[in-house]
């Protein structure tokens, strides 16, 4: 899997696609305060990513990736 889920972190890697969308969305219900490590991800699938637009969570470490870095900066703001 792309996001492992810890206590109250998301750790994201590698490609997010599309099918975890859903256990992403499922996390944040039950975690709402919880945070997103973005360190090791370099792409992030429309689905997932609108989940993050729509959650507004707390980015604990960012993408080591400078353009999805910049990139969910400005659509995550």
């Amino acid at each position: 899997m792309a996001i492992e889920y810890k206590k109250n972190l998301a750790v994201f890697s590698d490609f997010v696609g599309v099918e975890e969308a859903e256990a992403l969305l499922e996390w944040f219900l039950k975690n709402p305060k919880g945070k997103i490590n973005l360190s090791d991800c370099v792409h992030i699938h429309a689905s997932s990513l609108q989940v993050l637009m729509a959650i507004k969570p707390i980015i604990s470490v960012e993408s080591k990736d400078e353009d999805l870095k910049l990139w969910l900066n400005t659509v995550l703001e």
